[in-house]
């Protein structure tokens, strides 16, 4: 067997683990390079910086095409490479609508919420004793309320299907979880209002091959996939 073409660099706690998820569901060969944090300003090395031009995680190498962004990665390896359509819903397929939404609802409102939220947390407890309002806190609770429609519809689709799209996992599945675990360690919210995420969760979780991400990327990480942080993980 002629070696892989694929790299995949991942940066610890971050959402290249998505790739990696998504590469071992699809059985597709790949070399993988890790790269930790700095561990007083949490963001990534130089030399992971300096592997695409955006200068953000995630990057996959193919040959010579060197991408970053989640959505571009999803797309260029499931065009390349899933040519059975194991994780990509087809045009003509009944729950194409699903999962097309649900594949750019987690990068396209769901994370930008949440990474806001983390920064207006940080900047909150920098601000303390200050009793001025700001026009963040608007925008704070603005995105709190489309957070809040975010998981009732999830757990709306989740009472109908065991995954986003329908009755299979699809890539879908693999762009949304990252911001129900993994992000959680950096900003911890509660799942107890949601049962069905929840229960969603535990079927993630015994997925042969997201466990095999997850370990090959953070071995012996412990990652919320319960209701609370800290209790379930």
């Amino acid at each position: 067997m002629s070696d892989p073409t694929i790299t995949i660099h991942h940066l610890h706690l971050s959402q290249s683990e998505r790739v990696l998820w998504l590469c071992e569901e699809l059985n597709l060969p790949y070399n993988l390079k890790c790269y930790h944090r700095d561990p007083v300003t949490s963001q990534a090395p130089a030399a992971y910086r300096a592997l695409h031009p955006a200068g953000t995680s995630p990057v996959l190498q193919d040959g010579s095409a060197t991408l970053a962004e989640s959505n571009a990665i999803f797309e260029y390896v499931l065009t390349k490479y899933d040519t059975r359509g194991t994780l990509a819903l087809a045009p003509t397929h009944p729950k194409y609508p699903d999962y097309v939404f649900w594949l750019h609802h987690a990068n396209g409102s769901i994370m930008p919420a949440l990474i806001h939220l983390l920064f207006a947390q940080t900047g909150a407890s920098s601000r303390s004793g200050s009793d001025s309002p700001s026009s963040g806190d608007q925008v704070t609770t603005l995105l709190k309320e489309r957070l809040s429609r975010s998981w009732a519809l999830l757990e709306a689709q989740l009472a109908k299907y065991p995954y986003v799209a329908g009755e299979t996992l699809t890539a879908a599945d693999c762009m949304l979880v990252f911001a129900l675990t993994t992000f959680r360690l950096f900003l911890p919210f509660s799942l107890v209002e949601y049962p069905n995420v929840v229960a969603y969760l535990g079927r993630v979780a015994s997925r042969p091959a997201y466990l095999a991400a997850m370990e090959k990327g953070d071995p012996g990480l412990k990652r919320p996939l319960g209701a609370m942080v800290g209790h379930d993980s």
